[in-house]
């Protein structure tokens, strides 16, 4: 879970041109009673971020640079897509994770029952 968080936040910062998006560490090692706050932080910036996007922003090219240092180029739509399916593969993971640790009932995670009114 918190890779799936500072991810997010790496992400962004990527897409917002900041150049030392990369320094923070893609596997932190924090404590799980942290994670609410980045959660809150995370959604936060990011809907500050699409909010204050154009329309045209979102073909435009980000450049960045991978974990690896590798340097890259792709729409922000691209990037968009790629957290929001990095979140549910690892959401996917986590879910195996707490099955085969027994837990019986596992914690809603479709993306359908938050947009629910």
């Amino acid at each position: 879970m918190d890779h799936l968080l500072a991810a997010q936040q790496i992400w962004l910062n990527q897409c917002k041109g900041f150049i030392n998006a990369n320094d923070a560490p893609f596997w932190p090692d924090r404590e799980a009673d942290t994670f609410e706050q980045a959660i809150n932080r995370n959604h936060n910036d990011w809907l500050t971020f699409i909010n204050d996007a154009q329309n045209a922003d979102l073909n435009k090219l980000i450049s960045y640079k991978n974990s690896k240092g590798i340097a890259y180029e792709n729409t922000l739509t691209d990037i968009l897509t790629h957290v929001i399916y990095h979140g549910t593969h690892h959401r996917g993971q986590i879910g195996q994770h707490l099955k085969l640790a027994g837990i019986k009932k596992l914690p809603l995670i479709d993306y359908i029952a938050f947009t629910r009114i």
